[in-house]
Parts: C-alpha cells; structure tokens; sequence
C-alpha cells in the first residue's frame, strides 16, 4: 500500500473540506458537524498559542470520552504541541509520574476530575496552567449556549492560578500561526510500561497515527470505506481507541457515536438508534454483550464488522457473540510502540485463536528465543519482532531503552509468537510480565512498589491469573513482617489508594516466603505453577 505522508491537522482539514456538513461526532445525541469541529480546532490552537505555547511543548488531557477530547487533542497538535493523553482513573501518585516525565506545561481537564487534578499539579512543577471543561457545553442546551457565548470574543485572562474555563479559552478569537507540523514530528507521548514496568513515552508521530488509521481501515474496510458510523465506548485516552476510533473514523470521513464510558445499556442504546457500521472493543465487552437477553435485536444488524484487540479474545466468545448477532467479530493484536494495530484477522477467513495476518505494509520475523539472531521455521514459537512505519520513534528521554528494543527498524514486542504457512500468526507466551486485565495492561513491578511500600510488607510477588471476565486478573502473593498480621482487605485498601482499579489486586495470598532466584529475583514463573 501506498503510505500517504500527513499529518493529523491534516488530516482533518482534508475530511472538513470535503464534508463540512456531516456530523464529525455525536454527543449525548447532539451532533457536531466537521466545519466546527475544525473550527473549534482552530480555536484551541489559537487559545495556546496566545499562552505561549512553543513547538514541541507537552499538553496533557484528563477526561472521559466527550467531544472536548478530540477537540483538544487537534488543537494542541494544530499549534505545534504535543498530547500526553491521561487516564481519568489514574491516582494521584500515576498522573503526577506521567506529567513530571513529559514535563507538561498545560493540562486540558474535565471540571468533574479536578481532585485528581489537583493533587497531581501539586507535584508537577512545570504545569503552567488548567483549561477546566465540561461535557455539557457539547450537548443540545449546552452546545446553544455555547455557540452564543463564543460570538463575543474575550481576551484570554487566566485566573491567578493558571487556570481558564474552556468556553472563555474558546473565545480568543484569533487565527492560529502557520501550520509548520511535518509527519515526522511527535505527536503523541503514550505512556507504556514496557518490558521493565517503568513507565515509558512512546514518541508516536504525526505519521506513525495516520498511517495505522489507514492500514487498519483498508484491511478492515477496504481502500474506499463508505459512509462509516463507529462508536467510542473504548476510551480516548487508549491508544487503541485514539487510532482506531478517533482517528480512523476522521480518515474516513465517518461519525463518531460518543459514550463517556462503556456502560452496557448506554452503548446498547447508542447502537439502536445511531446503526454503527464498525465497532471497536476488547474481549470484556463481548462478554457482557453474550449475557444480554436477545441481543441479536440491539442494532447489531448495521454493524458490517467488530474488532477485539487489548487482550486475548476467548474463541468461545467470539463464537457465541457472531451466532447470537449474526455480526462478524475478528481479533486483532498490537502494542503502544506500533501505534498500535500490527495484525488483523480477516473477516472473511478468520482463524479463531489467532491474531491474524498482518495488516499492508508491515513486516514481522520471529526469532529464535536462544540467541535471538535467526528466524525460526513456520510453526516454531520465537520472538516477535515488527517493521513497519506505524512503529515508533523510541522512548521519551530514554535512549537506552530505546536501543534495547528497537534496531534498524525492528521492534521487538517481548511477545512469542508462531507463524503458518498462510501467514496467521499466534501469541503462545510472553517474554514480559505484562498482565492483560480489560484489554489494559498492569506491570507486576508497579503493583509491587506500592505493596512495599506497605509497613507491615516484607516481599510481594504480583502475577496473573485467568480471570473468565477480564481476561486476567492481578494475584498478590504477600509475606508480612515478623511479629504483623494482615489481612486480605486491608492489602486491597492500600493499592486502592495508590492505583487505578484494575490493577488492584483482586486476590491476595499470605506466604511464608517467595520462591527467588541465586541472585535474589523473585521468580514469577514458579508463583504462577498451581501449589507452589
């Protein structure tokens, strides 16, 4: 396939040129044509520009899913900036990690996670200021009210804090500079854990995010998608989302249906009356579509294709969802550092349990697990390693983090894999630790510190464990200090306070010991062998 060389900003001039008119997004059933989405673009990019806000600065964003996060997300890259997207259920101790790392000078924030917000800033020294939104501005009352207000142009006037309201941020009525944004420049900062557990930027470029949107489109829907309807219940701040739903759906000149946050009646109501034709989600969501009394008559029927990826997706439902909706599900694999999509079954040889081929333009090997330096024969588990110009450009200010997984153009995925002689390909292991809970991943190293950091903790080992909801769940095997007794709930209660939900450990087990290596490391393959 040809690779278009552009960037995001334009991307989405290209698609508002060509239908001003359609609806870009549809929020709490109010739509939002492309002409003012990129006008509101256009705005935003103004409104930072105004503030001082240099090429290359880092501008978090902190919300649920609402038209003020693509908004933002545009108009910060519009003005030369680049994104750092946040997860709303993130703690305190995680946001504030993320923003010192990046080094952010804005924050684009939902006035209902100003706690979060708050608490985060107050470890972040660079944050210059807050840009306080509220869903409500986007829908029927509020979007009116929010159309009269930005007639009237106001000077941008922060408070003594830094902060502004984002009607006021909108109203500064000035054109943004020239657009001096190449598709090499970083666009995104998506933070990762890697191979290690500490947390990591992949620098994803302007072209890395638009060329994926269109790798995927074109093996999902072909090279001329037609008028296409997604909905965004994945959240935005997911790289799996920001691609394959925001993104993808600019590319094709589609609508995005948006849900603040997956809750099972309110996208089952979304799909009802807006008929998507493709809908993006991880297995958890098929899971809860099964259980739902005659979900074959929930709208299902417009939708031509459904994608699972975050997480292995069971073949049991898979199968169970294509027979109760009559709907094609086909799996996909992919991580943060390929922008993220690499492989997709195609919908119409899907091999169940496998990952799929890989999408145009990428290239994979699989290498041997000794030494790392010949390819396997096909059917032989080894390393995977990607090519391709989704794959980032490496590590935030880390180098040689970078080197470790990244040479001449080859990522390598820490992931084993197989290959036949059709070109499917099957994740049979892990190299890396990583736990898959929801189609999110959990880093046993992170959950560990904070189990440490516990005064009645001696040792901590974190592993993952089948879970037939979330696919796995995270385990705690806890060794008290002598003389201390603790029990299961205050273990919880204290990653409760210190990390997002669904890396709480939802079982925790007391030890005498931890099985450890020569050198001391504790070993995580003999804490997940059954009885040990």
């Amino acid at each position: 396939m040809k690779h278009p060389r552009i960037t995001l900003n334009g991307l989405l001039v290209e698609a508002a040129g060509e239908r001003p008119r359609r609806a870009a997004m549809v929020y709490a059933d109010t739509p939002l044509s492309y002409a003012t989405f990129l006008e509101h673009v256009e705005r935003v990019a103004a409104g930072f520009q105004a503030l001082g806000l240099k090429r290359g600065d880092r501008v978090a964003i902190l919300m649920q899913n609402c038209p003020q996060f693509p908004i933002a997300f545009f108009g910060i890259l519009r003005a030369g900036g680049i994104v750092t997207s946040t997860s709303p259920i993130y703690t305190p101790r995680e946001a504030s990690h993320q923003w010192q790392d990046s080094g952010i000078r804005w924050l684009v924030a939902d006035r209902a996670l100003q706690p979060l917000a708050e608490a985060s800033r107050s470890q972040c020294p660079s944050l210059k200021g807050i840009i306080w939104t509220d869903p409500a501005d986007y829908s029927k009352p509020g979007a009116a009210r929010l159309k009269k207000t930005l007639a009237q142009s106001r000077p941008l006037r922060p408070d003594s804090s830094g902060c502004l309201d984002w009607r006021d941020f909108l109203r500064a009525r000035r054109r943004p500079g020239k657009d001096v944004s190449r598709p090499s420049d970083v666009a995104c900062l998506q933070y990762t854990g890697g191979t290690t557990g500490v947390s990591k930027g992949a620098m994803l470029t302007h072209h890395n995010l638009a060329l994926n949107a269109v790798q995927t489109c074109t093996w999902l829907l072909g090279e001329k998608p037609r008028r296409e309807t997604f909905v965004a219940a994945l959240p935005f701040f997911h790289i799996y989302a920001t691609t394959c739903v925001m993104i993808s759906s600019i590319h094709c000149r589609g609508t995005t249906v948006i849900v603040p946050r997956f809750e099972l009646e309110a996208v089952l109501a979304a799909v009802e009356k807006h008929r998507p034709t493709i809908y993006h989600g991880v297995p958890t969501m098929y899971v809860a579509f099964n259980h739902v009394p005659n979900i074959g008559s929930r709208g299902f029927s417009s939708v031509r294709i459904c994608m699972s990826g975050g997480a292995p997706l069971p073949v049991s439902v898979q199968q169970r969802f294509e027979s109760l909706t009559g709907t094609k599900l086909v799996e996909g694999y992919g991580l943060t550092e390929c922008s993220p999509v690499t492989h997709v079954n195609p919908a119409g040889a899907t091999q169940a349990g496998s990952i799929g081929q890989l999408i145009p333009g990428t290239s994979a090997r699989i290498m041997d697990l000794k030494t790392g330096t010949h390819e396997v024969p096909l059917g032989e588990p080894g390393e995977l390693l990607i090519k391709g110009p989704q794959v980032m450009k490496g590590y935030w200010k880390k180098p040689d983090e970078t080197a470790r997984v990244l040479e001449k153009g080859w990522l390598s995925t820490g992931d084993i894999a197989t290959r036949d002689a059709e070109g499917f390909f099957r994740i049979v292991d892990r190299k890396k630790d990583l736990i898959l809970v929801g189609g999110f991943n959990v880093y046993p190293r992170e959950v560990e510190e904070v189990l440490f950091e516990h005064p009645g903790i001696l040792e901590a080992g974190v592993v993952g464990v089948m879970d037939d909801y979330r696919g796995e769940s995270v385990k705690a095997f806890v060794v008290c200090k002598p003389g201390i007794t603790l029990t299961e709930d205050q273990v919880v209660h204290h990653c409760r306070q210190n990390l997002a939900a669904y890396k709480v450990p939802r079982q925790v087990e007391f030890r005498d010991s931890l099985p450890k290596s020569g050198v001391g490391k504790y070993l995580r393959r003999e804490l997940r062998k059954p009885g040990t």
